[in-house]
């Protein structure tokens, strides 16, 4: 259409604001906002089903808590990289951790979530100190599993106290230090 072609309604007001509401670029800047709204993955959905806290996913990703927390939020849009490791940290599928049609879990993804806090059940129950007759069962509770999911066969168990520090990790006193003069200074 030509500008001379171009005939302005009536009845239509002509908006001075171009960012009030029904304005064009405001119309444009709430579809961007809708846009950045939008799920992008399951991950703390499918970190909570796997029964994997918060702290021992950022220690497997070698990242700190914060960056994981906002990296788990739903609306955070991650890299291929970041999600290549949430997935080799919960030990499940990629395409589990994305979003299908915004719609719930689907069944072979709750499932499976089932199946694998059952190894890990199994796996610490045979990795505990007990009786010979419960660990027999434990044995063949992970053997039955691991017919029917081959894949569980590398599952670790559940973590009782904590995972054990390796020399280059650093405890919580490295990122809070306790100053110096508190030990010297006896005004406290």
């Amino acid at each position: 259409m030509s500008i001379a072609e171009w005939k302005m309604d009536p009845n239509a007001t002509v908006n001075p604001n171009p960012t009030s509401p029904g304005s064009v670029l405001a119309d444009e800047r709430a579809e961007t906002s809708v846009r950045s709204a939008r799920h992008w993955h399951r991950i703390r959905t499918i970190r909570q089903q796997q029964g994997v806290s918060l702290r021992s996913a950022a220690r497997r990703m070698h990242i700190k808590i914060d960056q994981a927390k906002i990296q788990e939020d739903e609306t955070h849009d991650l890299s291929l990289a970041d999600l290549y490791k949430w997935q080799r940290a919960l030990e499940v599928p990629v395409a589990n951790l994305l979003v299908d049609l915004d719609g719930p879990l689907s069944e072979p993804v709750l499932k499976r979530a089932r199946m694998l806090k059952l190894m890990k059940t199994a796996a610490s129950i045979l990795q505990n100190p007990g009786s010979q007759p419960v660990k027999r069962l434990a044995r063949m509770m992970c053997d039955q599993l691991i017919e029917i999911m081959p894949e569980l066969e590398e599952v670790s168990p559940w973590h009782t106290v904590g995972e054990t520090r390796t020399l280059d990790d650093l405890g919580r006193v490295a990122d809070n230090p306790v100053p110096e003069r508190l030990f010297f200074d006896s005004s406290y």
